[in-house]
């Protein structure tokens, strides 16, 4: 199965044509809910209003070189391996989930675009890859969805209420798993099969929830949070803190009541 590209099998009753049609409307609705988002919350005026009383209140004029040196880091530490999530649980699934969904993501545009027809040979390194992500999304994401959810984790809520917010996880889990079952089915080559349409059926609709919902769901976030971190950076190395005052020279001194269990309260 994982050498298998599902794309090519689909390609003989839907045009490679349609699938890159698919592909191009998904990312249009990306841009699309992502617009209506900012507009709705205002998000990158409020950045942008900071990011002006963030330069006033600055006690040290940073040089270019100095700036490039903050996003770089940042980029490398908050972004690329979640450091602000520390070493526990949840930046180990967080970071299952985004590099798994990026290769799955890369892993998918490039097989339909490149050798979805019938005729291309397709290098065995991007099924691969599109395979690889589709698990690490499904194992990143289940392991957040049913034990490191701050309301399933921390306030004992039961794993399967859902609620708006839950969207974007839960459609991102539903769109790697059933196109892994999906990709299983196919490569079984049976006669007269049926049930990887209906795979592949709920892998569409997956995706249609999951890139047409950006304006109800948490998708944008991704967008804002590496913008937000560069931000709080550069608010650190140029002494603004935005507006915040500096740490307190005393030591922290929580009492042995800290100790009976690890913290979990938000």
């Amino acid at each position: 199965m994982i050498y298998n590209n599902p794309f090519i099998g689909l390609s003989n009753f839907i045009s490679p044509i349609v699938m890159q049609g698919f592909v191009i409307a998904m990312i249009a609705l990306v841009i699309l809910g992502t617009l209506l988002d900012i507009i709705h919350k205002k998000n990158v005026k409020y950045f942008f209003n900071n990011a002006k009383k963030a330069k006033k209140n600055a006690k040290i004029q940073l040089t270019t070189s100095q700036k490039t040196s903050v996003i770089l880091k940042t980029v490398a530490s908050d972004i690329a391996t979640t450091s602000e999530l520390g070493r526990g649980k949840r930046r180990v699934a967080h970071v299952l989930g985004m590099y798994g969904t990026i290769l799955f993501w890369i892993g998918s545009v490039v097989m339909i675009f490149c050798y979805s027809n019938p005729s291309s040979e397709t290098p065995s390194f991007w099924p691969i890859i599109w395979h690889i992500g589709a698990i690490m999304t499904v194992i990143g994401g289940g392991w957040f969805w049913f034990f490191l959810r701050v309301d399933v984790y921390s306030e004992a809520q039961p794993w399967y209420r859902i609620i708006k917010a839950d969207l974007f996880v839960l459609a991102l889990i539903a769109s790697s798993l059933t196109g892994l079952i999906w990709s299983y089915l196919q490569s079984l080559d049976l006669n007269d099969r049926w049930d990887d349409k209906v795979f592949l059926v709920l892998f569409i609709v997956s995706n249609l929830v999951l890139f047409g919902g950006v304006y109800w769901s948490k998708f944008a976030h991704m967008f804002y949070k590496p913008g937000a971190a560069i931000q709080k950076n550069l608010a650190e190395a140029d002494g603004s803190r935005d507006n915040l005052p500096p740490p307190a020279d005393a030591p922290e001194q929580f009492g042995l009541g800290i100790k009976r269990e690890e913290p979990k309260h938000y």
